[in-house]
């Protein structure tokens, strides 16, 4: 990217490198400690661009997020089998599939199941074009 004259990214990464926080909600301050590959791996690469913005001025804003969620008219996604509970539960909604397992009956929820937080994908959208139009103006990153 260096070579190209590429100077800004917007990275995707997970709140998956915080691992299990200590509060909720987790807030970006947070200490990171990711407990899987995938956590592991985005930090890396964040650490990996933090150096890059220290040696080269290279900018970047990494997002911080947990699931995308949704679909815009002409644009989503189709998964044969389908794993995705969102789509899944509307199959339910709409007949095309008689019932949904929920797993896990453990957790401190009034029905012992897990609450998962989601964005919506033309949110997130809206949010990276966001992030790199600041990155044209700011000369650290965000």
């Amino acid at each position: 990217m260096l070579a190209t004259g590429v100077n800004r990214l917007v990275f995707s990464s997970t709140a998956a490198v915080y691992g299990e926080p200590e509060v909720t909600p987790i807030e970006e301050s947070a200490k990171l400690a990711p407990t899987n590959p995938y956590g592991e791996s985005k930090l890396l690469v964040e650490h990996m661009l933090r150096w890059f913005n220290q040696i080269h001025g290279f900018r970047y804003a990494s997002l911080r997020y947990f699931n995308v969620a949704g679909a815009l008219p002409n644009r989503g996604e189709a998964h044969e089998p389908e794993s995705h509970i969102i789509p899944l539960i509307l199959d339910v909604a709409l007949g095309r599939r008689q019932s949904i397992s929920i797993f896990g009956e453990d957790y401190d929820t009034p029905d012992g199941t897990c609450i998962r937080d989601y964005i919506h994908v033309a949110d997130l959208a809206d949010a990276h074009i966001l992030a790199l139009n600041a990155l044209a103006t700011r000369d650290k990153m965000i």
